[in-house]
């Protein structure tokens, strides 16, 4: 189902007040593959707002009061996983102490744990996959090597296994890859890897709430979850989630509103600084293994 854009307007800095801010899922591609992305996003989803390329998505954030930034890709297909990665770690060389690359690979395509040893050798501090577009079940024999280097490596490992945003034009039916039960088969398999779900868990809230509150290995991030965006509405108050579990994402560059939306809707809950300072950073550095400056 295509969605529209939001015209709102822009801030210049992120919210005065804010406690420091990491923002732990945005997006850098080299600029082949961001074109091709947007072309996706305008045919089967909605209009993405900021069509930058890689080194302009980080000054942007990093410039508006960003204080660091987790980057992500993923590899659509086998064979590109090694120059994806070597291309997140030169974007991490130009922005050392600001930017935390994130590795990725092919469920499934041979050498796996040479390529991820080889990505985190260069610097890389974990991996991002996307059931959606990889067309992965997190529950399959193919998944064991990237779940075993990682654990083995001490790197957490990003995965878009929620069952929304759907789209007709994915190659696989998320709502069957994807589910609340099949990652707690994994949590319970690989009881020392560090996983984050992005966008809440999108649409199984309550699920996802009731596994982070059980186990210490799972993380949730807030992208696009809080920009009353899709229609569907969060059943819950943000703070009403285990406080050390959850992170700040915006999904940048690839929205369609103004690349603070989210930050200016949390800036007007009055959260209490307590709930506000691990949200929108401490967790992320924690997560992701980030130093302080």
């Amino acid at each position: 189902m295509m969605l529209g854009a939001i015209n709102d307007p822009e801030g210049a800095a992120v919210p005065e007040g804010l406690p420091e801010i990491v923002d732990c899922h945005v997006h850098v591609f080299p600029g082949g593959l961001f074109k091709a992305i947007w072309a996706w996003f305008d045919q089967f989803a909605w209009p993405i707002r900021y069509r930058l390329g890689s080194e302009d998505i980080l000054d942007f954030l990093l410039s508006r009061g960003v204080a660091h930034v987790a980057a992500f890709q993923y590899a659509h297909k086998a064979g590109i996983a090694d120059e994806l990665n070597d291309y997140m770690a030169g974007l991490c060389r130009s922005y050392p102490g600001q930017v935390t690359g994130m590795a990725t690979v092919f469920p499934g395509e041979p050498e796996t744990p040479v390529i991820l040893k080889s990505a985190f050798e260069k610097g890389l501090k974990g991996v991002k996959l996307h059931a959606h577009v990889q067309c992965f079940d997190m529950n399959s024999p193919d998944m064991e090597d990237v779940y075993e280097t990682c654990q083995a490596a001490g790197k957490p490992l990003v995965m878009h296994v929620s069952r929304e945003p759907k789209s007709s034009a994915y190659l696989c039916d998320p709502h069957q890859l994807c589910s609340a039960d099949k990652l707690e088969a994994v949590l319970e398999a690989f009881p020392r890897l560090n996983i984050c779900v992005p966008h809440l868990g999108i649409d199984e809230f309550f699920a996802y709430k009731g596994l982070i509150e059980k186990y210490d290995t799972l993380w949730l991030d807030t992208a696009m979850a809080l920009a009353d965006y899709f229609p569907v509405e969060l059943p819950y108050n943000l703070d009403a989630l285990r406080w050390d579990r959850i992170m700040y994402g915006s999904d940048f560059p690839n929205i369609p509103y103004a690349w603070d939306r989210e930050l200016k809707m949390i800036d007007s809950k009055n959260y209490s600084r307590e709930f506000l300072g691990p949200f929108l950073g401490e967790n992320a550095r924690t997560f992701f293994g980030i130093g302080r400056k």
